[in-house]
């Protein structure tokens, strides 16, 4: 099998051998990319999609939703409509619409406003805790499967920069999840009934960020 049809596009199927014990496989590019081992009979690999057909399947359906979704511009769960050109002065915020000079500024504008707004409400949840926490060293970083990640050893909690396109509720309840690992360091029950005690709808939430 070199490709899959879906949906009524073709999708190519890309093998990567390497020294390997398990097989995985994942979407890049509009591509099913297949990570397995040199001794995996092509054989097997067509047949192991094939039983994970459905699952491929919804990986597309995923990747097709959030392509999408990055070409508009989201800040906090509201979608703005870009305007570039070199008559601004400065970058702005008005209703529906984001004025800047060029990309490079709104980059830099959109820096500093993630990190004014992380470190804000990085000290409104840490002020909500009864328990006693140390307060945490923050960073933030582009991540591709995690929300946010609490090194608990050096009490750093790093926080994905793609918070920023979501309502400010995903950002407090990822803080908060990250601060209770300071707490307790799995995700056994007690860790997530301090979840729920300081946020109640954190399931909702997490529905929120996953689709």
């Amino acid at each position: 099998m070199k490709e899959l049809i879906y949906q009524g596009k073709t999708y190519p199927i890309i093998i990567i051998r390497k020294q390997n014990k398990n097989t995985y496989i994942r979407i890049k590019e509009e591509n099913i990319v297949v990570t397995t081992s040199y001794l995996m009979p092509r054989i097997k690999i067509t047949k192991l999609i094939e039983e994970n057909r459905k699952s491929i399947e919804r990986m597309l359906d995923h990747s097709l939703k959030n392509k999408e979704k990055n070409k508009h511009f989201y800040l906090l769960g509201k979608e703005y409509q870009v305007i570039l050109n070199s008559k601004y002065q400065e970058t702005k915020l008005e209703e529906d619409k984001i004025y800047s000079v060029n990309q490079k500024e709104l980059e830099k504008f959109l820096q500093e406003y993630k990190e004014n707004l992380f470190s804000l409400h990085l000290e409104k949840c840490y002020a909500m805790f009864t328990e006693k926490i140390p307060f945490p060293k923050l960073k933030y970083r582009k991540m591709k499967t995690r929300w946010g990640v609490c090194n608990t050893k050096t009490k750093t909690i790093t926080l994905n920069n793609e918070l920023l396109r979501y309502e400010i509720e995903c950002l407090d309840y990822v803080i908060i999840h990250e601060l209770c690992h300071l707490l307790v360091p799995n995700h056994s029950s007690q860790f997530w009934h301090y979840v729920e005690k300081y946020c109640p709808n954190y399931k909702e939430i997490r529905k929120k960020l996953r689709s």
